[in-house]
């Protein structure tokens, strides 16, 4: 009995899974992140509070991602003594080395085109936020009314934290791109099931119990 309805709910996971694919949607930002010996991890809080020490890397990335546990980190390498190697220390001060990643094409609002990677040193007032170092050395930025950065050195032109679905422009991060995974410190993924996966859902209930009653009629005619 099982075998002659196993082939429907195959379909219907088949199906299922097509449509959580064809919902899946991601947000078009700017993420940040602290280097903490030798790797990259998604910071916990945001760059108007963190305050960094003398010595610190903290990266950006602008791409396309679902949540914070699937962002691309950083690409590149992130060593303080190579990117400020030219800004001696200052008493009053401390140096933060900034990596600015502007992300890939696929990645860009329509229209626009990533600047290239830069690194930058930041020698600020040793109580300043990341937000004061990142203002200092890559501005303009631009924040929107909820204060989330939505442009560093005026990357990019419009948009904040949009949504964007998979088949749109400027899908996914690129492949490629290692994925923070087990990295990120803190908090959950603000991400969720997209309405496909449950429309899937729905299809192999409907489908599975359709196969049942096909299978018990034709058991009873017996």
């Amino acid at each position: 009995m099982i075998r002659r309805w196993a082939p429907l709910l195959l379909a219907a996971s088949v199906l299922a899974a097509g449509a959580g694919q064809a919902e899946a949607a991601g947000y078009r930002y700017w993420s940040f992140w602290d280097r903490d010996g030798g790797r990259w991890t998604y910071a916990t809080e945001g760059p108007s509070t963190a305050r960094p020490a003398d010595g610190d890397v903290q990266g950006f990335r602008f791409a396309v991602s679902e949540d914070s546990g699937d962002a691309a980190r950083p690409r590149g390498a992130a060593e303080f003594a190579e990117i400020c190697a030219d800004t001696p220390a200052k008493d009053g001060a401390k140096r933060v080395a900034l990596v600015l990643d502007f992300g890939t094409a696929a990645d860009a609002p329509s229209g626009e085109t990533p600047p290239g990677r830069r690194t930058a040193c930041a020698r600020v007032a040793s109580d300043a936020t990341t937000a004061d170092a990142l203002a200092a050395v890559a501005g303009p930025l631009r924040y929107d009314t909820n204060a989330l950065l939505c442009a560093i050195a005026g990357y990019p032109k419009t948009g904040c934290g949009e949504q964007v679905s998979d088949d749109a422009d400027g899908g996914p991060a690129a492949a490629g791109d290692e994925p923070a995974g087990g990295d990120r410190d803190g908090g959950d993924s603000g991400g969720g099931p997209s309405v496909g996966l449950f429309a899937g859902a729905a299809v192999v209930a409907v489908l599975g119990a359709a196969a049942f009653r096909q299978a018990r009629r034709r058991g009873n005619g017996r």
